[in-house]
């Protein structure tokens, strides 16, 4: 065993689980004796990762019985938890961006209260239940259960971005959740488009958590492109008018404004319309609105479970699931928060000067197999010469554009590289000589072949 394995086995990270293309852990050959969230998810955890978080925990660890203190890591951004009993089961609840936990003591005396926690979880956070013997590596909070051998319920956290209070109470800052409070949803939005948040571009309020609780980078580039998509289709609303696309970078108040304007419309001209013709039109031309608790339901209720950690393909099943966030063909800019933002179709008014939107470059398409059977036809050494050069031309100007779109996508250089660069030119070998001297030692010599010699 060489040095450098040996310090990682000292370290406990001999054996690292297999990390998926974005970044992210994920189950290793079927999943083994450890489960728990690992979602395959190129950004931060957004409501759906949260909300099923909540269902894993509730639906794992309902019916298992833990006992004894919180262990907590020396790096954990979060409190040490007071709460110790004999008996106790954990519960959860997802609100947004939020997970809440809940210690409730079995003790039927009832000598000790229940414990809240509030988990937020950061850029990489997440829940596993795993054998005690084996935990992960940075398992910030760690809860044990009461079996032999114990297992332990952890919150893991790889970025420490993630963190918890005490207490049962939701940060304060943040609105209704999209997916479990929609219509205070959509109404604290409604009302409150005075606020001087909504002068942004659509793209960047998507992200304010005050009126848009849940939604994060992946969720805005899908709502955004899924609201396109609805506009492109002809869907016709019930005042018989087409709504206009809405780019990423529009106004984010013309855009809510607008939203208003409809609803009242459609109140007015269509006041007998039945609750199932009222949810068909719904469905089939949702607005932004609605979209921000339609996509993240998909996401939870998905047939496949998309991020759910016993099914080892669901990096794939997600990645399928994606139309707009990270796929080929989509154009993508950085907004004022630093955040790119994927979409098709122009930018909007309100794009940052000075970018031009960037395409995620296209895998090459697999070639065709020719078809053993069929017959070949005879060529002349001629033809295929002439036919061998025609075809080789085309792939390569397909491999160029791939190459200039691979460059495009990586960091540019600095001024002094550029310098070293041009001043690093070889110099010819010998100085260049005028065209005049040339001529007129050719002449000279040429005389000189052509003078007798002296007798």
């Amino acid at each position: 065993m060489g040095a450098r394995t040996a310090r990682r086995a000292a370290n406990g990270s001999a054996h690292r689980p297999p990390r998926s293309q974005w970044g992210r852990a994920v189950p290793a050959g079927g999943g083994g004796g450890e489960f728990g969230l690992r979602c395959a998810v190129a950004a931060m955890p957004e409501c759906p990762e949260l909300h099923l978080a909540g269902r894993f925990i509730n639906g794992a660890c309902g019916a298992l019985v833990f006992a004894g203190g919180v262990e907590r890591s020396a790096v954990g951004r979060g409190p040490e938890v007071p709460f110790r009993s004999e008996a106790y089961r954990i519960s959860a609840i997802a609100r947004g961006k939020e997970l809440r936990l809940t210690l409730s003591a079995l003790d039927p005396a009832g000598a000790t209260p229940p414990q809240d926690l509030v988990f937020r979880f950061g850029m990489s956070g997440s829940f596993r239940l795993c054998p005690a013997a084996e935990l992960p590596r940075h398992a910030h909070l760690r809860f044990l259960t009461r079996e032999s051998p114990p297992r332990a319920l952890c919150f893991v956290d790889p970025r420490r971005f993630g963190s918890w209070r005490l207490g049962d109470a939701w940060q304060p800052e943040r609105g209704p959740c999209v997916v479990s409070e929609y219509q205070a949803f959509r109404g604290n939005v409604l009302k409150n488009l005075d606020d001087r948040a909504f002068d942004k571009p659509i793209c960047e309020v998507l992200l304010n958590q005050k009126y848009f609780n849940g939604i994060g980078n992946y969720l805005r580039a899908e709502i955004l492109y899924r609201h396109w998509k609805c506009q492109n289709r002809g869907f016709r609303l019930v005042c018989n008018s087409l709504r206009l696309k809405i780019p990423p970078f529009e106004k984010a108040r013309t855009v809510l404004e607008a939203l208003k304007d409809q609803e009242q419309e459609r109140r007015k001209k269509d006041p007998s319309l039945t609750l199932s013709k009222k949810v068909k039109l719904k469905q089939e031309n949702p607005d932004l609105l609605e979209l921000c608790h339609t996509v993240p339901m998909e996401v939870i209720m998905a047939e496949k479970q998309l991020l759910d950690p016993e099914h080892s393909d669901n990096y794939a099943a997600f990645k399928n699931w994606l139309q707009c966030y990270l796929v080929p063909g989509m154009s993508s800019l950085r907004d004022r928060s630093g955040r790119t933002i994927w979409f098709q179709g122009e930018p909007g008014p309100m794009a940052p000067k000075g970018q031009r939107p960037r395409k995620t470059p296209r895998k090459k398409s697999p070639q065709l197999k020719a078809d053993p059977e069929a017959p070949t036809p005879k060529v002349t050494p001629r033809a295929l010469k002439k036919h061998g050069r025609a075809a080789v031309n085309p792939l390569k100007s397909e491999e160029k554009e791939e190459e200039k779109e691979g460059e495009a996508d990586r960091p540019r250089k600095g001024r002094a590289c550029r310098r070293r660069k041009a001043t690093a030119a070889p110099a010819s070998p010998e100085p260049e000589v005028p065209l005049s001297v040339r001529r007129s030692c050719r002449i000279s010599a040429h005389r000189a072949r052509g003078a007798a010699p002296a007798m």
